[in-house]
């Protein structure tokens, strides 16, 4: 075996022993856990209340939008973070921190532009 497949070697059992572990758990629980099943243990759980209606209704189209809104400002979250980190280091590779902090700026700036553009929409108003 070469060297190289050598340094696998730990990595890979780690796997098999993290894998054992988990089948173990898992039969573990089969076995001796309890084995009576009742009209209440078979329902699905939402949250203590009784399921009504079905589970193939539609959503609002609301639900949907905010949806995409948290996903904009989590990848918001994922671009600014990064940023912060680097960025003496970058400000110091490219001369100049007021351009690096526009930048982030004008980044920022579109995002407010597009939050309070769905604002007014009323987006967020789930009265309606």
């Amino acid at each position: 075996m070469s060297n190289e497949l050598q340094n696998y070697i730990p990595l890979l059992m780690v796997f098999g022993l993290a894998a054992f572990v988990a089948a173990m758990i898992l039969n573990t629980s089969r076995l001796l856990g309890p084995k009576v099943k009742t009209r209440e243990k078979l329902m699905p759980y939402e949250c203590g209340n009784d399921p009504v209606g079905s589970a193939r209704e539609r959503f609002s189209v609301k639900f949907y939008l905010v949806c995409l809104l948290f996903i904009l400002f989590d990848i918001e979250a994922i671009v600014l973070i990064p940023w912060a980190v680097v960025y003496k280091a970058l400000a110091a590779e490219l001369g100049s921190k007021l351009f690096v902090y526009g930048e982030m700026m004008l980044f920022v700036a579109t995002l407010f532009v597009g939050y309070i553009y769905v604002w007014k929409k009323g987006v967020f108003d789930w009265s309606k």
